[in-house]
């Protein structure tokens, strides 16, 4: 059977969760150090970094984490039609023309949006539509990452063609149980991969820019312990989705709280992203405590008992504890076009038309308890 048109499964009007990986075309390095010439191409993280940031700004999708290694690049996005369709006409077309302004100017900083070019969005229905669909569309933000990426990674070799191996490949979540697989598997590539020993020694990933917001609030943590535990923990969750995430800002909290994560116009208090909404449902001192815990079993290969107060976390989501380690160092591997427990999966492919879903994981991921 040939590949499902990506067009067919992802659909920018419903929200859905999607791993983008985009790798460099002939394994070319898109960061790090050639051994061969010398020449060190680190510059190049922060640059895509800096691009994700904006980005998230700019678009209806969540940037939920990442990772930009030697060749490649993790994401995992959230797409927000619901926010999109909060937004006014004018803000719909103030956003677009931030991606692609008319004109530049000499420094090829942009100029600001006159009246007669927000009238040439918001006074045609069809295309103010089309562009309202474009912000919350998983594939217009790898494209809006991809393009300008190579524009600069091309001046910056004297060169020209093709610096990314094709469109990127699109893998499905379906449920909260594939989403924490996948975003540890995202966050500890670079653990794997022995690029690092820890979470914390792995720059330019999500985990790394969260645990240093993390050590820059220490003080304030240290002057809550003699408060109740609840309340440290609802101080966290309000950091979370506060101003004061100065690395980590613009990505989504991780913790997620349906009650008090509001959707709408002011479903973002500081404009660096698409709203204020979490992820998983466990607290971000939960996820890196795991994050840590398998990181450290990846790197000694062996296989530990999970912690005892991370456990039944695992058996809640329906994940498998005992091959929670396998699950997340072999994720890329295990789940194709999508990923998430066979019930999950049967249904996807039922949406799509399809008898099956090819998913060796699948049986390390079980319906989550009600």
């Amino acid at each position: 059977m040939p590949r499902q048109a990506r067009g067919e499964y992802l659909n920018p009007n419903e929200v859905q969760v999607i791993h983008a990986v985009q790798r460099c075309v002939r394994r070319a390095f898109l960061c790090g150090e050639d051994r061969v010439s010398g020449k060190s191409y680190e510059h190049r993280r922060r640059w895509i970094r800096d691009r994700m940031e904006f980005l998230a700004s700019a678009f209806g999708i969540d940037c939920l984490t990442y990772t930009v290694l030697s060749n490649h690049l993790h994401v995992v996005l959230r797409s927000r039609p619901d926010v999109v369709a909060t937004w006014s006409d004018d803000e719909v077309a103030r956003r677009w023309l931030r991606l692609y302004p008319g004109r530049r100017l000499e420094d090829d900083s942009t100029h600001n949006v006159t009246d007669a070019e927000l009238e040439v969005i918001t006074g045609n229905a069809e295309r103010l539509a089309e562009v309202r669909r474009r912000l919350s569309d998983v594939s217009w933000w790898m494209r809006c990452t991809a393009e300008n990426i190579a524009r600069r990674a091309n001046r910056d070799d004297e060169c020209s063609g093709r610096f990314w191996e094709g469109r990127f490949k699109a893998q499905l979540l379906l449920d909260e149980a594939s989403l924490l697989a996948c975003a540890a598997y995202v966050d500890l590539n670079p653990v794997r991969a022995a690029l690092a020993k820890t979470p914390e020694e792995s720059e330019y990933t999500g985990a790394k820019d969260r645990i240093d917001d993390l050590q820059q609030r220490r003080g304030e943590i240290t002057a809550t312990k003699s408060a109740s535990r609840d309340k440290r923990q609802r101080a966290t969750h309000a950091w979370e989705r506060s101003r004061r995430r100065r690395k980590s800002g613009w990505m989504s909290p991780v913790e997620i709280n349906e009650a008090s994560d509001p959707v709408g116009p002011d479903s973002s208090d500081c404009g660096r992203r698409a709203s204020l909404k979490g992820f998983l449902s466990m607290s971000l001192s939960q996820y890196l405590k795991l994050l840590d815990w398998t990181g450290r079993q990846l790197r000694a290969k062996k296989r530990g008992k999970v912690p005892p107060d991370l456990a039944p976390i695992l058996e809640r989501l329906g994940v498998d504890s005992q091959g929670w380690c396998d699950l997340v160092k072999q994720f890329g591997k295990l789940f194709k076009r999508a990923a998430g427990s066979a019930e999950s999966l049967s249904s996807e492919a039922t949406r799509r038309g399809q008898s099956y879903m090819q998913a060796p994981g699948a049986g390390l991921l079980s319906a989550a308890a009600a």
